[in-house]
This record gives C-alpha cells, structure tokens and sequence, in this order.
C-alpha cells in the first residue's frame, strides 16, 4: 500500500483528498467544485463495487472485477488501496501520474483509510474532510438513495461513526449542511494553497 523504493510521483499542481462518510455528499460538492475550477481535475480511482445508475467507467470510477483488483495490487499499481463495505477501493499509480503531470491541481475522493494510506505513502496532500450536519442526516441521505438495504445501511451509518471521529486528523473540515455554502468553503481552501503555493520558488 506504499510507493516502491521511495518513489514520489512529481505533483506540479496540489493534491487534494476528500473524503466523508457514505452519503455525505463529497461526490457532489466535488463536482460542483470541478464544474466551476478550469485548473483542476478529478483523479479516478478504482473499486470492485458494481457502478451505480448513471456511473461511467473512467469517468466515475475504474470498475474493476475482485481478480483484476488483486492482480493489479499484487503487480504494485495502486498508491494507495483500502477495503470499505466489503469493496476495494484504490487510487492507480498510473491514474496519479496522469493527472499530476498536467501541472493542474488534482483531487481524489478517498475514505478515511484511504487517506491514511496515502499519508503513510508520503505523499503531500491537502486534506478536507466533508461532513454531514448530523448523523440522522446522514441516515436521511442514505435512504433517499434508494441504492441501500436496511443491512447495507446499518453498517454504513456504524462506519461513519468512526469517521467522524477521525475527521481531526483531517487538515480542513467543511460541514455540508447547505450545498453552496460546502462548495464555497472548498473552493476557499483552493485559492489559499495557491496562494501559499506561489510563494515557492
């Protein structure tokens, strides 16, 4: 789950991990952030769970069979790979160093193990956590999916608990009670590490 031999993938740009609990809408205050930012991109990242209505390979995520994601962690192509609900989730190491080698910023939506992960490979990340105003809420958000069972849901809403909990481990934290107001506060954390960035030489 590291990088071989000390191997760092040269980021021009800046990268940025998001990541929340199930349902807590980092998907779509990502989006609306991409939307509205000409100098970054979505970094893809790979999991074994089937695509959801309206999901696209590559453009959502690369959805990968349980055999290919083995293969693949075994031939050391992830940076980073986690087990979250009984899926696998990874960011490529070829997918990274696509996207950082376009000099723009990068964000990749990850789970809290997935952070770790990435923290431990001694990558520099900017790292927002995206919270959910509350725990109901976030039940709220999972039911009206409609993608969930009743055990699907019970293990999700017990994960985000523990989430939560680590979300002080998180550089920024952005409560997502209001959507605009969530895409405001992320795209504030963007401008400031350009600012802090443009004082490097």
């Amino acid at each position: 789950m590291t990088m071989r031999d000390g191997e760092k993938p040269a980021v021009h740009g800046s990268l940025f991990v998001v990541s929340a609990p199930s349902g807590g809408g980092k998907r779509t205050v990502l989006r609306k952030v991409l939307d509205r930012d000409g100098k970054a991109e979505y970094g893809v990242s790979a999991t074994t769970r089937p695509p959801r209505p309206g999901e696209v390979e590559g453009q959502d995520y690369f959805f990968l069979s349980q055999d290919e994601f083995q293969r693949r962690i075994k031939a050391g192509e992830f940076v980073e790979w986690a087990d979250v609900h009984g899926n696998l989730y990874g960011t490529l190491r070829s997918e990274l160093k696509r996207v950082t080698a376009s000099g723009r910023d990068v964000f990749l939506e990850l789970d809290v193990q997935g952070m770790r992960n990435l923290r431990n490979a001694g990558i520099d990340a900017v790292s927002i956590f995206i919270m959910p105003p509350s725990l109901d809420a976030l039940e709220a958000r999972l039911r009206g999916r409609g993608t969930n069972d009743e055990r699907d849901i019970a293990v999700r809403m017990r994960n985000a608990e523990a989430e939560l909990d680590a979300r002080k481990e998180f550089d920024y934290v952005v409560i997502n009670d209001d959507v605009d107001t969530a895409v405001a506060d992320v795209e504030a954390i963007v401008r400031a590490r350009r600012l802090e960035s443009a004082r490097q030489p």
